[in-house]
């Protein structure tokens, strides 16, 4: 397996420290205190005691989830470094990286009301790591480029695969 230009190991190592980083930041900014289980800081300020319980509600539920979508994004994003390191290392070899190495579908959009109900650090942090997985994804598909181009038997076999299923 050929290596883009774009992926190296000292770019993959630079990538690393970013997403600890962001990992960090995230672990950081949705963290949950453990007796009230409320978000120290990720949680607008919903107007005082005098708010309504179901915007409470809907924040919280908000939160929980934009947390979710974030820190699976920075854990795909770690695994997917973590396996280019294992193979420049030489502890993963071509078909195993091929195999178990491409970084997953981003996961759909946070909606404009769910982002709106975050403070504004969790939203830079949500937005952060959006960026950076489609960095990602970009060097993902710059990646297996070369070897997906380079096989015409591969190109083949999916297009009579192709055939096959569209013929019924």
């Amino acid at each position: 397996m050929r290596t883009a230009p774009t992926v190296t190991p000292a770019i993959l190592e630079a990538l690393y420290e970013e997403a600890l980083c962001l990992t960090e930041a995230a672990r950081a900014e949705f963290s949950m205190t453990r007796t009230t289980h409320t978000p120290l800081r990720a949680v607008r300020n919903a107007g005082g005691p005098a708010a309504v319980s179901d915007k409470r509600t809907s924040e919280r539920m908000a939160l929980s989830c934009e947390a979710l979508r974030t820190t699976t994004r920075l854990m795909h994003a770690m695994a997917w470094l973590l396996n280019f390191r294992a193979y420049f290392n030489g502890e993963l070899d071509a078909f195993q990286l091929r195999r178990f190495g491409r970084l997953p579908a981003a996961q759909p959009a946070s909606s404009a009301e769910e982002l709106a109900a975050l403070s504004a650090p969790a939203r830079a942090v949500v937005e952060a790591s959006c960026i950076f997985y489609a960095r990602l994804a970009r060097l993902d598909r710059a990646f297996y480029r070369d070897e997906e181009t380079a096989s015409p038997t591969l190109e083949h076999l999916h297009s009579r695969i192709g055939r096959a299923f569209a013929a019924g």
